[in-house]
């Protein structure tokens, strides 16, 4: 397995980052390709794709051996379920698997690069392979998804102090409230008081919830 491309997101720590692809549309990443990949017609007639399946490397999640069940944060963190019935990064093949949008290809001093959305990756993650989504054999809308069914609706309300917002961009806020809005804590997590953090981009973003609202309590800009 090569590595081709390495993909750059706001997230720069585990915490914070979607649990799925897509669930934070708003969220932007830029792949770019190892230099040995930089050729432009590599990417030919990449454009008239709308998504695309990114093929990754969990590199945060590598361990020695494997477990036979794991215990998915959506099910309270106290129940166990086998590897292969969840997307747990905890796998004998540490390989991740996403759908995002293709928002544009653009020229660069790295060569050509990707700009995607809803990437549920970690900055710098390596990117073993991008191949074309296609609606007509990769969309089954009838699909019975197991226990996921039962929590992919889950969501929190999320409130920002407009003290907080000032000097942020709206594109920034908007990814961050669509980020925040999928409860980042584990789920069996009910400590109303307990203050969380989390990094995107530039910022460290503090917050609690309680009774299905994440109030923002601060935003610190990050001194690099």
């Amino acid at each position: 397995m090569k590595i081709i491309a390495r993909i750059h997101t706001d997230f720069k720590e585990k915490f914070g980052i979607p649990r799925q692809s897509g669930i934070a549309a708003d969220t932007v990443g830029r792949i770019v390709f190892e230099p040995e990949y930089r050729v432009p017609e590599a990417l030919r007639g990449i454009e008239e794709y709308s998504h695309l399946w990114l093929i990754w490397n969990f590199s945060e999640a590598e361990r020695e051996g494997w477990r036979p069940t794991v215990r998915p944060p959506r099910l309270g963190g106290n129940k166990r379920m086998g590897v292969f019935a969840t997307r747990s990064p905890f796998r004998p093949n540490p390989i991740g698997l996403s759908s995002v949008r293709l928002l544009s290809v653009e020229d660069s001093a790295e060569g050509r690069v990707l700009i995607v959305a809803g990437a549920d990756i970690l900055d710098g993650t390596p990117i073993y392979d991008i191949k074309p989504y296609l609606a007509y054999t990769d969309s089954h809308p009838d699909a019975v998804c197991g226990f996921a069914d039962g929590v992919m609706d889950y969501s929190v309300g999320v409130e920002i102090p407009e003290e907080l917002k000032k000097g942020l961009s709206a594109e920034y806020l908007s990814a961050l409230v669509s980020i925040l809005s999928g409860d980042p804590r584990p789920s069996y997590k009910e400590d109303g008081e307990r203050i969380y953090g989390m990094v995107y981009g530039d910022y460290e973003v503090k917050f609690t919830v309680s009774d299905g609202v994440l109030s923002v309590c601060e935003i610190t800009k990050i001194r690099r």
